[in-house]
């Protein structure tokens, strides 16, 4: 019964501590430090709903993150994206085509970067 209040209330003093002054709401900052150490319970409450401003979490999925086409608006992970996807298989096609003229110039006699030997001449 004595750690729960007392961990709320250093989650909301390093809160406070590390948010900006202008982000705090209804009172200057340091008078919400005092407030959270003076009263442990009320003051962290107090702190975690009306002393800062929140913003929106950048991954919600609210009905604001998509776009009338169907398509999301927001971040999407690499496996999940389509571009990203040709870019690879378009990555792989530019080195094979590398690799392949590599070793057409081998077989007709050219010098590669690979070799040790110096040209005779």
């Amino acid at each position: 019964m004595f750690i729960l209040p007392l961990a709320l209330m250093i989650y909301a003093f390093i809160d406070c501590l590390n948010t900006s002054e202008e982000d705090t709401k209804h009172l200057p900052k340091i008078a919400w430090v005092f407030i959270i150490l003076l009263f442990w319970v009320v003051g962290s409450i107090g702190w975690l709903f009306a002393g800062k401003v929140r913003h929106r979490a950048a991954g919600g999925a609210g009905l604001s993150s998509w776009q009338p086409g169907g398509r999301r608006q927001q971040w999407v992970a690499p496996d999940d994206n389509p571009d990203f996807l040709k870019s690879l298989k378009d990555d792989k096609e530019a080195e094979r085509a590398a690799a392949e003229e590599e070793e057409r110039g081998r077989r007709e006699g050219g010098t590669s970067p690979d070799d040790k030997t110096p040209p005779t001449s």
